[in-house]
């Protein structure tokens, strides 16, 4: 019978860095047999395989930005079903059925790649293409089911079997532990049949490749999945000892095992060992002032630094439309709407320049008064103390009022203003377009674009896996299984001083470094994807340092008359959040459970 399906078909490989392996157009109705003859169609299909890895920056379900909705780092908006209390099996996110599409798809490919008739054989490489096709098609198999796992727990193994549509669907779920040692096994297959490097014929790297699965983006995601399976969520959780199969086969692990800590360091460490070979390193910026150098490196990162700190990047995305919800009124043109809105207690995170937490002694922070000294490039005279002597990163990720505009600014603004009547207040323009604590997301948002004409435009890549998260990955997974270890603060430190904060010295308890450790982690990684996978395998969103539920505020940004008005500053209730311990997992769409029976809902749902 002929196997006739719909195919999306992207731009060819080498389509260069404004359109990559991620792109597509739809195409007609076509054959599999038809396809696996040809070798264009046939790398047509693995772009397919490809597409559906998710833009980080985009606004659809399963981004990085949309993760964000669900924690602390942005403010409680309409897609944050868990934090309304309205999450269940009918409105959870679903992420469940493309991913098994993407499994598929990838089965499909290695099912028929090998057709004695495709012209690819006829490459003279071509038998190296098919095993490269291969391995990049098993990479993304085993990653997409990394990706179910990451938010639903345990999934449902279905092999290489390409499914019919008479095949029994009742199938249960498999238990975390052997989900696991498949996606391992998977991944080491997958990285003996791709390439450590795309080259071009002339054996430089070739650039028309990025995203490409190769031997280090392998290594960086068998770390992740090794340092998940050891975290607290994954490894000895008694409060999963009921989650089992109908047949009563137990699904999570309940006795801890601290070995799965030295296996995720042993792993962690050879991708960090992977990357340097492969010349990637921490990216900094030299300044004499060495503010202004932390402050330059952690910007530059996400604008040109990719290629440098970057292991696995994506060349096409959604960055243009990040800085659009990024942009107060007061930026040139008309492309702002300020919906990417920082509560509180995410700005309260942020050290000051000497290292130390806000409400820690010898801080030096205040929430009163107003500074007579403007810092040029990054905030004027009159911003409240509360901003002043913030550590570098503070002004890279977050807009407050009184700093400077994050875009070239509209004609006659210097800084941005969100008390009511201010350039971007709630009072000044037609549309409510302003950020309802006070807070904008400044993060990976380029000073020289202009958003009228978008003059000044950097195109770059975003980075699904960077050299800085391995680092920290690396301290974590060491301060739990060898504590006493020097290279837990030389990693840690690595990202501190890069970030514009003084080193940790001295001794400290495994508690305390491992406190350093994640608030390091939620600083560093922001708005990446991290935290909301971050704050479930640690388990800590019931504590102060991860809560996830109760009040969050803003400042007032319906009172006030200036830049020094106090009024504007005090500090109010913006939303209420819901947590419920039942959210550390996410459950399967009720409609999956609709057509299979076998399968066991997560705990609590």
């Amino acid at each position: 019978m002929k196997k006739i399906l719909i195919i999306i078909v992207f731009l060819g490989v080498a389509t260069g860095c404004r359109k990559g392996y991620f792109d597509n157009i739809p195409k007609d109705l076509v054959s599999t047999d038809v396809i696996f003859k040809d070798k264009t169609e046939t790398e047509n299909w693995l772009a397919s395989v490809y597409s559906y890895i998710i833009d980080p920056w985009s606004t659809t379900t399963g981004s990085a930005r949309y993760w964000a909705n669900f924690t602390e780092e942005l403010e409680l908006n309409s897609a944050s079903l868990q934090a309304s209390g309205i999450l269940s099996p009918v409105t959870t996110v679903n992420i469940w059925t493309s991913n098994y599409q993407g499994i598929r798809m990838a089965n499909i490919f290695m099912a028929n790649i090998e057709n004695s008739e495709t012209n690819l054989l006829k490459e003279p490489n071509g038998e190296e293409l098919i095993g490269q096709y291969k391995g990049e098609a098993r990479f993304l198999r085993a990653y997409y089911y990394w990706t179910l796992m990451k938010l639903y727990g345990p999934v449902i193994l279905v092999g290489d079997k390409v499914a019919r549509y008479d095949d029994d669907f009742q199938l249960p779920r498999n238990s975390w532990s052997e989900c696991i040692d498949y996606i391992l096994a998977e991944l080491d297959a997958a990285q003996e049949m791709v390439p450590d490097k795309h080259l071009t014929a002339g054996g430089t790297e070739d650039a028309t490749q990025t995203g490409r699965i190769n031997k280090l983006v392998i290594d960086a995601v068998k770390a992740q999945v090794l340092l998940f399976d050891a975290s607290p969520l994954y490894n000895g959780n008694p409060d999963y000892a009921d989650y089992k199969n109908p047949d009563g086969k137990q699904l999570m692990n309940t006795i801890y095992d601290a070995g799965k800590w030295a296996k995720a360091a042993a792993a962690i460490k050879t991708a960090i060992d992977h990357a340097k070979a492969n010349g990637k390193n921490i990216f900094k910026q030299s300044n004499a002032d060495p503010f202004v150098a932390a402050f330059m490196s952690y910007r530059d990162l996400f604008t040109t630094g990719w290629s440098t700190e970057g292991i696995w990047t994506r060349a096409n995305t959604a960055y243009s439309a990040w800085e659009n919800d990024a942009a107060p009124r007061a930026a040139n043109g008309n492309s702002f709407n300020a919906s990417l809105v920082m509560p509180q207690e995410f700005v309260d995170k942020f050290r000051m320049i000497n290292g130390k937490a806000i409400n820690e002694a010898g801080s030096n922070y205040t929430e009163t008064g107003f500074t007579a000294t403007a810092k040029a490039g990054y905030y004027v005279a009159g911003t409240s103390n509360m901003y002043v002597n913030r550590e570098p990163r503070f002004y890279n990720i977050v807009t407050f009022n009184g700093a400077t505009v994050p875009f070239v600014a509209k004609s006659g603004q210097t800084h941005v203003q969100f008390w009511p009547a201010g350039n971007s207040g709630n009072a000044n323009g037609s549309e409510p377009k302003f950020p309802k604590t006070g807070y904008l997301v400044r993060k990976h948002t380029n000073p020289s674009r202009n958003l009228s004409n978008n003059s000044g435009n950097i195109v770059r890549p975003a980075m699904y896996i960077r050299l800085g998260e391995l680092y920290l990955s690396y301290a974590e997974a060491l301060n739990e299984s060898d504590p006493s270890n020097p290279a837990i603060l030389e990693h840690l430190n690595a990202i501190r001083t890069r970030g514009g904060i003084p080193e940790l010295a001295g001794s400290f308890t495994q508690d305390e470094m491992r406190k350093f450790i994640q608030m390091e982690r939620c600083i560093e990684m922001a708005y990446e994807g991290c935290r909301f996978f971050d704050v479930r395998r640690w388990k800590i969103a019931n504590t102060p340092e991860g809560r996830q539920g109760g009040d969050f505020t803003g400042v007032n940004v319906y009172a006030g008359t200036g830049l020094t008005d106090p009024d504007f500053y005090a500090k109010t209730r913006t939303s209420t959040r819901n947590w419920d311990n039942k959210y550390y997992i996410f459950p399967v769409p009720q409609s999956e459970l609709n057509k299979n029976f076998a399968m066991v809902q997560a705990p609590g749902y």
